[in-house]
């Protein structure tokens, strides 16, 4: 059964990918704290945060190799 968000995916192998989605994360929740949105902020903040662990320090492109030929 498929992760509800699942990081470790063929699609973010390539570094640009992983770091799109990091800074879009961040940054819509940097615009929802400009707009005063403290709660929505705090969820896409916690988004990127976890984004960020587990893409530049947990992330192998090898397992992400081995689940696309799985495919």
């Amino acid at each position: 059964m498929a992760r509800f968000l699942d990081v470790q995916h063929p699609f973010f192998k390539p570094l640009w990918r992983r770091i799109v989605t990091v800074a879009a994360c961040l940054g819509w929740a940097l615009l929802e704290l400009s707009w005063g949105g403290p709660m929505w902020a705090l969820l896409f903040g916690l988004i990127g945060l976890y984004c960020a662990y587990q893409f530049f320090v947990v992330f192998d492109p090898k397992e992400a190799e081995t689940k696309e030929e799985d495919s």
